[in-house]
């Protein structure tokens, strides 16, 4: 027997996206568990509806009214579910914000999440996007994901490989887009950790703080403080965060392009091609801190495109596609942006 679903209609979406836009959604439930997504499956009129599932709200540019179903994930719990020589796992569920995840492991003595400390958003979304920051891409922490699946109404879980993750990327993006709605994330956090400070900021920060030999707590602090220096509070000035992905081009593109312009930024990646920061492409067309109507271009990092106060969908997307036509002008490169318009 399926539990009744209390669905709500016509509800402002405002405080559910980082940006603050003003939208609205025809129909919304909130999702406890598994079950609540087979109610919704086996329901004639709801699976005729369009559906977005949301979690913090972080990665999405709400273009308009959503006229569908949103499944807004509220599940909560965390557990530490065994051990081996390598690593501890902890499953967390997909409803949990992503930072108080990271705050959790911490204050239990599991490092390894500390680099992707105060990103905004869910743990249930991190696989997805397969967020990164400082030196590190969740990916190299994830063991599985769980996840329902709309089509077959199975609960199928998968391992790290068959998540096929990539830069900003995952198979939630592209086949099983449609079909799963991730439950939980099961974690491995490394036993025998190592601190992880290539960046210079990172290094920067804790050496302006006398750190030396930081352990992961240190590391978090000094990655959080970076943050709050570089990036807008969400709740004081709508905004998604990185709003563009770095490129990757070719050797051959990089070293054309640093020819033209000696202070690139660029950095090696592993299968030799280079990534380039998205940012100083964007700085050097002159963007930051500019506006078009109420959407604009963050004062202290280009890469973020903010709500000013009132700015819809339509706006923040006319400048997302300005600065994408002057960085490509002037570059040659096409940015593609990180969150998802709907």
């Amino acid at each position: 027997m399926t539990p009744p679903l209390d669905i709500a209609h016509k509800v402002a979406l405002r405080e559910h996206n980082t940006f603050g836009v003003e939208a609205a959604a025809e129909a919304y439930l909130r999702v406890l568990n598994a079950d609540m997504l087979q109610a919704v499956r086996v329901s004639a009129a709801l699976t005729a509806l369009p559906r977005l599932v949301l979690g913090g709200g972080s990665n999405l540019l709400l273009t308009g009214d959503f006229a569908g179903l949103v499944l807004h994930m509220a599940n909560t719990g965390i557990t530490v579910i065994g051990e081996d020589d390598k690593a501890t796992y902890v499953r967390a569920a997909a409803g949990e914000s992503w930072h108080g995840f990271v705050l959790w492991t911490l204050a239990q003595g599991l490092a390894g999440l500390e680099n992707l400390s105060l990103i905004p958003g869910s743990v249930g979304a991190a696989p997805i996007q397969n967020i990164g920051a400082y030196g590190i891409e969740v990916r190299e922490r994830i063991s599985s994901v769980r996840y329902f699946d709309f089509v077959s109404g199975t609960i199928e879980n998968i391992d790290n490989a068959a998540c096929e993750f990539q830069y900003r990327d995952s198979v939630f993006k592209h086949r099983l887009r449609e079909r799963a709605v991730i439950l939980d994330v099961t974690f491995a956090l490394p036993k025998h950790w190592q601190a992880n400070i290539a960046y210079a900021d990172v290094t920067q920060e804790l050496q302006a703080r006398g750190v030396e030999e930081p352990n992961a707590s240190q590391i978090s602090i000094a990655v959080i403080a970076i943050r709050t220096r570089k990036l807008p509070d969400p709740a004081i000035i709508g905004n998604a965060g990185s709003f563009f992905k770095n490129p990757l081009v070719s050797q051959q593109q990089r070293d054309a392009l640093a020819a033209l312009h000696p202070q690139l930024v660029s950095y090696a990646q592993p299968d030799g091609r280079f990534k380039l920061a998205a940012g100083w492409l964007i700085d050097q067309c002159g963007w930051k801190g500019k506006s078009l109507g109420a959407a604009g271009v963050y004062e202290k990092q280009a890469l973020v495109l903010v709500n000013r106060g009132g700015a819809s969908g339509a706006e923040i997307v006319a400048l997302a596609r300005a600065i994408q036509h002057d960085v490509q002008a002037r570059f040659g490169v096409m940015l593609e942006a990180e969150p998802v318009f709907v």
